[in-house]
């Protein structure tokens, strides 16, 4: 029997790649995000993927998605964020510190917050809570960004004890260097490209499919038993024991 996915943030990269793996499998997938070409873009070819443009920063844009969702979600895979540093206007002084820090706040934890919250009475028992999370969580890089998720993983933690006993797991990715995505702007130098390859064991970047695989790997039967992880996929970029 297929199942249902909301994919946020679906509409590039690895939200794509994720909303595509669940696709070929067989799932109905629905995919958000802000832009809608981007998001028509994931659908096209697939007819079991619809689009639907939604800001998962805003409550009302998210209380409006309801509207056009199914009654059941079988698994919800927080994709939407990225660092909005890599966008900011250049401003200076405490004040755009503050707006800046707050804007990756919103785009990386509120949003996973917010749509988990708006979802939570769909959430099918069975099902699955996947959040795309980063290594620079761990590594203590990428400023407020990393700051954000570090929060997300953390808060994860406790959602998972909340889901568990409706059978729902809760985990979190947490991805390092993948290339084929926008994360960098078109900012990455040739330079710093090398320098995240050569820090991994594997001596390669991470693809979009290599994350989706575990996303999907997490709302599998194979998964029911794993809950409030943290799962690195970075190529052993940074280890743990």
């Amino acid at each position: 029997m297929s199942r249902t996915i909301l994919v946020t943030g679906g509409g590039t990269g690895i939200g794509r790649a994720v909303a595509h793996h669940f696709a070929d499998d067989g799932d109905d997938v629905i995919v958000t995000g802000r832009r809608p070409g981007p998001l028509d873009e994931t659908a096209a070819g697939r007819r079991t993927v619809r689009p639907l443009v939604c800001d998962h920063t805003d409550p009302d844009a998210l209380t409006a998605l309801l509207t056009a969702l199914p009654e059941r979600i079988d698994v919800l895979v927080n994709n939407a964020g990225g660092n909005t540093d890599l966008g900011t206007d250049g401003a200076t002084g405490l004040a755009a510190y503050a707006r800046h820090f707050r804007a990756n706040l919103d785009a990386n934890l509120l949003s996973a917050v917010l749509t988990t919250k708006a979802v939570d009475d769909r959430l099918a028992a069975g099902g699955a809570v996947v959040h795309l999370g980063s290594i620079a969580a761990d590594q203590g890089s990428g400023g407020a960004y990393g700051a954000a998720k570090a929060g997300l993983a953390s808060w994860n933690i406790g959602l998972s004890r909340t889901l568990g006993p409706r059978d729902i797991t809760a985990n979190v990715v947490s991805p390092g260097y993948v290339a084929g995505t926008d994360f960098f702007h078109d900012r990455l130098t040739d330079e710093r490209r090398d320098h995240l390859v050569a820090a991994s064991a594997t001596g390669r970047p991470g693809s979009p499919d290599d994350i989706a695989g575990t996303v999907a790997f997490l709302a599998s039967p194979a998964a029911r038993h794993l809950t409030g992880q943290v799962l690195n996929v970075n190529g052993g970029t940074r280890g743990t024991r």
